[in-house]
Order: C-alpha cells, then structure tokens, then sequence
C-alpha cells in the first residue's frame, strides 16, 4: 500500500442503539450524500461483525481534512433510545474495536487513535478540542481515555 497512514479515526453511525443499521445502509447513506461509496473502511454491526467496506489503499470519505491519510473505523450505534449521544457499544463491538485498532497499530506503526470529534477545529487556540468546539459528539465515547495498543504479530497471524 502506498498511502501514508497517520490516523485511524473512530465513528459511529449516529443511530440509535434499538435500531439495526447495516453495512448496506451505510453505504445507501454515502451514496445518496453524493459519495462513490461508503467511506468508511470498516464496520462493526452490535453483535461484533467487522465489515469491510472501502479498501484501505482507498483514500476514505469520512473525516475532512484527514482522509487522505487515515483510515476509518465506524460502529453502529452512538444515540440512545431518545437520539441523544451515548456510548452505545456492546461488549462484543467494544471487543472487535480493540482488536482492529491493535491490528491496524500493528500494521501502521506511528499512527494515532482519535475520535471524529477531537478532529474538529481548535476554535479557540488553545491547543485543546474542547466539547464547545466538536463539530459533531461522534463517536459519543472518549477515544483519548481508551487503551489501544498493536496486536503481537501471533495474534494477528491466527497463531494465537
């Protein structure tokens, strides 16, 4: 691959947690704002599934600024049952995150772990993103206060 990776950049799908919203919808959803297709480069559905949707040799369509040289991750979910933002991951997706974050690590060694709303413009100056600045709540969890380390190369080869 010949793209430079220095973000892997969290999402989620912004429905609500009762509600399936699958790959497909996604990509019907990206395409009708105009988009060849998903943007995203992977999916996690509640029940832990990891999809793939766009090639990570593909530059994504998910974060501005940023696409070129990151990869997006997406999970369903992220509003509670009234549509408010919430941390919405199951046990099983907050499982196949960790581990295809770790395995990214382990494959884009240097890049950085970061939520869709700490991109967003530091408004003030102030060196920090503060919640007064996100320009959305996505992906309605703190990516700066999990753990994400690189999967060990057993692991990633099945050997484990």
């Amino acid at each position: 691959m010949e793209r430079k990776i220095d973000y892997i950049i969290i999402h989620c799908s912004a429905t609500k947690a009762d509600r399936d919203f699958t790959a497909r919808d996604v990509d019907t959803a990206h395409r009708y704002r105009g988009f060849s297709s998903a943007g995203y480069h992977y999916y996690i559905r509640r029940n832990g599934q990891v999809e793939a949707m766009r090639p990570v040799g593909r530059p994504g369509a998910h974060c501005y600024g940023y696409n070129r040289n990151s990869i997006g991750v997406c999970y369903e979910g992220g509003l509670d049952g009234n549509g408010a933002p919430s941390d919405t991951r199951t046990p099983a997706q907050k499982e196949s995150l960790r581990r295809l974050v770790g395995r990214l690590l382990s494959g884009f060694p240097g890049a950085k772990v970061a939520g869709h709303r700490d991109l967003s413009p530091d408004v003030n100056g102030n060196g920090r993103i503060e919640p007064i600045e996100w320009l959305k709540a996505c992906p309605c969890f703190d990516v700066m206060k999990e753990r994400w380390v690189p999967v060990p190369e057993e692991e990633r080869q099945g050997k484990r």
